[in-house]
């Protein structure tokens, strides 16, 4: 079977699902039935009604029935994903312990559980338990395994500087958002808003990276796809979701080429020992290293250390010891002379990058 990108098929997803190829998609994102097991009508104070998750496709016979399910889709999932691939799975208390025991008996590798703090979630009601104002998400790897893909560089920058923690606090789809028929009622009961999407395409994915939603609803997943450069493939068994979902995702602009590059992982870059760039030649036993400001000064050693006045050792250990330092980055601190001008050891490191 042929598979396009940029396609969403009306379907039953796991129909859908055993006619992809092994290893088509290099992020999953699910948000399945959560098997809310809802008793009865949910009322205000004022005994309005509540327009909770009523939808036929929430309902299971039994957790039996709602686990042979999930291990069916979660299986498919596996095999259809690239070695490197990552899959994102969302759910609440009721269903989300059993999708965690699915994943790690099919051996995929959890990197972290994400708790989606909702900023304006619905009051419990009848005042019988906490409110319930949080989800959570599953990233989990292939394999133990994967190299995968995190923009970890980016997502700081994304946090003002600081690592991006695994709380996330984001509003649910109001407003504008919100997609309603012509009777003024939600589209979805469980329609996702974009920046949850945003933050789980741009943290976990690379530009033209090909991204699987098997319960796609509405269309977030694709949307937000579009918008950030990333292809999208989603299988939706509702006719009704199904158009919406194609009526929204024509009318996104996708994000000029230009300004959807993420900020470079040196972890992912080839690893090039100091000693790699004496034996090659391209720096000699006894060559001068300076600091940015040209007041310190050590000098190469045939075995890859550098001798500061009577201390030897590497360009990071030594580097920490002359400023009296704990640490210390030897590849930006230390610098060599070229025309006259002081470059870092690391301008020598991109350019051996480069070449090989």
């Amino acid at each position: 079977m042929t598979i396009n990108r940029d396609t969403i098929i009306l379907g039953d997803s796991l129909k859908e699902l055993k006619k992809i190829p092994d290893q088509t998609f290099d992020c999953i994102f699910a948000d399945p039935p959560y098997n809310l097991q809802l008793q009865g009508n949910l009322e205000r104070p004022d005994h309005s009604k509540v327009k909770a998750v009523n939808d036929d496709w929430d309902k299971f016979d039994n957790l039996k029935k709602y686990d042979e399910f999930s291990i069916s889709w979660i299986n498919e999932c596996k095999r259809v994903l690239k070695p490197n691939g990552t899959i994102w799975i969302i759910g609440t208390y009721h269903n989300i312990f059993r999708l965690g025991k699915v994943i790690q008996d099919k051996d995929f590798w959890i990197l972290n559980d994400i708790i989606w703090n909702k900023k304006n979630p619905m009051p419990n009601f009848k005042g019988t338990r906490f409110t319930n104002a949080h989800e959570t998400l599953i990233w989990a790897a292939k394999t133990k395994n994967s190299k995968y893909t995190f923009n970890y560089k980016s997502l700081k920058c994304f946090n003002d500087d600081k690592q991006m923690r695994s709380d996330w606090e984001l509003a649910l789809c109001t407003g504008n958002e919100r997609i309603k028929n012509e009777k003024g009622n939600k589209v979805h009961s469980t329609q996702k808003p974009e920046s949850l999407l945003y933050r789980i395409i741009l943290s976990s994915t690379k530009k033209d990276d090909f991204i699987l939603d098997p319960f796609f609803g509405t269309g977030t997943t694709g949307a937000v796809a579009k918008k950030l450069g990333r292809n999208y493939y989603g299988i939706e068994s509702n006719k009704e979701y199904f158009q919406t979902a194609e009526a929204r995702i024509k009318k996104i602009k996708k994000i000029d080429d230009n300004f959807l590059k993420t900020i470079e992982n040196k972890r992912n870059e080839k690893r090039i020992p100091f000693g790699y760039l004496i034996e090659s030649g391209i720096i000699e036993p006894g060559l001068k290293l300076f600091d940015a400001k040209n007041k310190i000064q050590a000098h190469v050693m045939a075995d890859g250390s550098i001798l500061y006045k009577d201390i030897t050792g590497s360009i990071h250990s030594v580097g920490a010891k002359a400023q009296g330092t704990e640490s210390c980055n030897g590849w930006s601190f230390w610098h060599i002379k070229m025309e006259n001008k002081l470059y870092p050891l690391d301008h020598l490191r991109e350019k051996i990058r480069k070449n090989n």
